[in-house]
């Protein structure tokens, strides 16, 4: 692949932010909070370390020995070792995973840009919960505009990606990540300022056993797996483009820490906000854009601080979304040799239609289940049903699938060599491959099934 990371850095930034997204903001630290403190905090370090650090090897090292996208270097490599050629559909599921979960989460992001500009425009609503809902209620309430802060979002990732790796991906994730990490740490010292320090160290970090369950430890487990990215195949893409000095190792392990404390920072920005106003921590995806605003109408300096939080989010979407959008112009530009910036423009166009069904979901089409027959899916719009698709099914599937084919067919020396392990570690990697990972996964994608 000609284009390539200028180095280190670049590198390890694009992998963070890949890594932070929406989730990693609101997402985790609500999860640590409502599923027993530090006992969910264990079990999600232990599925970082014997899950996704085993995934993240395994992708890395598929990535650097074939030079291709996803499915080309799945491919090469499965040639190489004498498996089968068929593996390489691992990368187009990757490529159809990646493509639904950004025709969703761009709808989302849409959000962050049009709660930053009504907030600024319109200032905060009064501190009274009805006003505060009201405001959200009319915001999905209005189809055109949801759709034209989709197209925005949609627009601002694809003019990223179309210009490449150093000048694309690198380039902002080097300007992003650093304003992503200013900003959460702004808004934690703002918040623990305001008050309610104690009271979310309490909530993040104490053992209530009373909240913790055999599910919450699963739940844990597939938190880590989905929040990281990987099961994708993007890490493989990622390590195509990484020269062959770069220590991988360092890279995995460098992304696993950051993501996991900017989730705790991100924690200690939002919730001694809520525990300052009695607010409730466990008010779901409204607690960014109904349950904090409230918290903010009613703080000294809350407009700056509401808009520089919606600032956040933006950011952290936005350095996952280039991720996302990444893996289907990669594949375009290998297997049909289009330009890139066609192929992030007729990719992102795409994308910003299919999101259009999640769009009216929450407003034309509320009342349209399209599983209204299948038990469990009844009440799910398209827009739960894309989340729960792709969660729940399509990335385990490929995080199986990765795990399988490097713990099963290809050889010890193969990770050895890519990665720069020792014999010893080697073999445990591939133990966990073949073993450990499989269970992980499969038991977090079927926890809802299971309780």
């Amino acid at each position: 692949m000609q284009d390539r990371w200028t180095g280190r850095i670049g590198f390890i930034l694009a992998n963070i932010g890949a890594a932070v997204g929406l989730g990693s903001i609101w997402k985790f630290p609500y999860e640590v909070g409502s599923n027993g403190g530090s006992a969910f905090v264990f079990f999600y370090l232990a599925g970082l370390v014997f899950v996704v650090l085993p995934l993240m090897f395994a992708e890395f090292a598929i990535g650097r020995r074939g030079q291709s996208d996803t499915a080309g270097s799945v491919a090469k490599v499965a040639l190489a070792d004498r498996a089968s050629p068929r593996w390489a559909l691992i990368g187009t599921l990757g490529v159809l995973t990646a493509f639904l979960i950004l025709s969703f989460y761009s709808v989302i992001g849409g959000w962050t840009i049009g709660y930053a500009v009504e907030t600024i425009w319109r200032g905060l609503p009064p501190p009274q919960a009805a006003a505060a809902q009201a405001r959200y209620d009319a915001f999905l309430a209005a189809p055109v505009q949801m759709a034209l802060y989709h197209a925005l979002f949609m627009a601002a990732t694809a003019a990223i990606v179309a210009r490449g790796i150093a000048q694309g991906l690198e380039t902002a994730s080097k300007i992003l990540m650093p304003i992503l990490v200013t900003l959460v740490l702004f808004l934690a010292i703002y918040s623990v300022v305001q008050g309610g320090f104690l009271t979310t160290f309490h909530y993040l970090f104490a053992f209530d056993a009373s909240r913790f369950t055999e599910r919450a430890a699963l739940e844990a487990l597939g938190l880590g797996f989905f929040s990281i990215g990987v099961g994708l195949g993007l890490m493989i893409t990622f390590a195509a483009y990484a020269d062959a000095h770069i220590n991988l190792r360092e890279v995995a392990i460098f992304t696993i820490v950051a993501d996991t404390t900017i989730s705790f920072l991100s924690g200690f920005a939002i919730f001694p906000i809520v525990f300052a106003n009695g607010l409730d921590p466990s008010s779901g995806p409204g607690l960014l854009f109904v349950t904090l605003p409230l918290g903010f109408a009613s703080m000294p300096f809350g407009l700056v601080a509401a808009v520089t939080f919606f600032a956040l989010l933006f950011v952290a979407a936005l350095a996952s979304a280039i991720s996302l959008l990444e893996l289907p112009v990669t594949m375009l530009t290998r297997a049909y040799g289009w330009a890139r910036p066609r192929a992030a423009a007729a990719t992102a166009a795409l994308c910003w239609a299919l999101g259009l069904i999640s769009v009216f979901s929450f407003n034309l089409w509320a009342g349209w289940y399209p599983l209204q027959a299948i038990p469990g899916l009844a009440k799910a719009t398209w827009f739960d049903l894309m989340d729960h698709l792709t969660s729940n099914v399509m990335l385990p599937i490929g995080g199986l699938a990765i795990a399988i084919f490097a713990g099963w067919h290809l050889p010890d020396r193969f990770l050895r060599e890519e990665i720069g392990l020792t014999h010893r570690t080697t073999r445990l990697l591939h133990i966990a491959l073949r073993l450990v990972v499989p269970a992980g996964v499969a038991a977090a994608a079927l926890a809802p099934l299971l309780f």
